[in-house]
């Protein structure tokens, strides 16, 4: 059966570490049955470049240029490839904390998946984009190291360009999803940090190009909070991190998300 009041969390600026921690200790909780199931918007600060779970952190993104340019770094529990997180004026990140029972029995990878394009969708469409959903994306090979250099299954494009980009992690049936809606671009930024990557800007696009306007952060949170309410009829109910949630974060920074061996991908 569909849990139909879910938790809405919005936090527009924190740093790579706290957002990360908090997207777990979330999943675990829901795993645990002590967390509801959750919808979360949130922003980084500073700018962060996001590397997948299991993806070597090498000269793909130029560490040295992160540090040069105040850019953080972090690995996320989820998977997929790097992301260069901008600010809140050029980017709004979603995450979707739940299990298949709470989407009303969309169990496996690609469901869960397509349930949560089709609320962006709405949303995104909603702001005015002429976006449209890839169920069978074209290209195939070796993953890019950049995660808009290719579209996935159920991710979104607008004129045959990716604007957002989506990661998962399962255990059973209860999954964490990431995703990137990009509402503007810091063009020489996104080059100086992805060397490797030969035109990152020829596979992806930003709300403000295919608007003539970036939208602010409110306003997409506004649109994709409206969007997961009337495509899947739940009631998104604002609301922040337990005590106990907190110091859960706290923790996994200190011992996981903040250290070294975690971003080298050696713990």
């Amino acid at each position: 059966m569909t849990v139909r009041e879910w938790r809405l969390l919005v936090t527009e600026s924190t740093d790579g570490a706290t957002n990360m921690a908090i997207d777990e200790v979330l999943w675990r909780g829901r795993q645990a049955g002590t967390s509801p199931p959750t919808v979360r918007f949130f922003g980084w600060d500073p700018p962060t470049v996001s590397l997948g779970y299991g993806q070597p952190l090498d000269d793909s993104v130029d560490v040295a240029a992160c540090r040069r340019l105040g850019v953080g770094l972090v690995r996320r529990p989820t998977g997929g490839s790097a992301i260069y997180h901008d600010g809140p004026e050029r980017e709004l990140t979603y995450s979707v904390l739940a299990d298949g029972t709470d989407l009303g029995g969309a169990g496996d990878l690609l469901e869960t998946y397509r349930w949560i394009a089709v609320a962006l969708l709405r949303g995104l469409r909603g702001l005015g984009a002429a976006a449209e959903i890839v169920a069978v994306p074209e290209a195939e090979g070796p993953t890019p190291a950049f995660c808009f250099a290719r579209t996935g299954r159920y991710e979104i494009e607008i004129g045959g360009k990716k604007v957002v980009g989506s990661a998962q992690r399962r255990q059973g049936t209860c999954f964490l999803q990431h995703g990137a809606v990009i509402l503007g671009v810091d063009e020489p930024r996104l080059r100086a940090v992805f060397p490797t990557t030969r035109d990152p800007l020829a596979t992806m696009t930003t709300l403000e190009a295919a608007l003539g306007h970036r939208p602010k952060f409110e306003e997409v949170a506004v649109a994709l909070e409206r969007a997961f309410e009337e495509e899947h009829g739940l009631t998104l109910r604002p609301g922040g991190l337990s005590p106990e949630e907190t110091a859960r974060v706290a923790a996994l920074v200190a011992e996981k998300y903040g250290t070294e061996a975690w971003l080298a991908g050696t713990a």
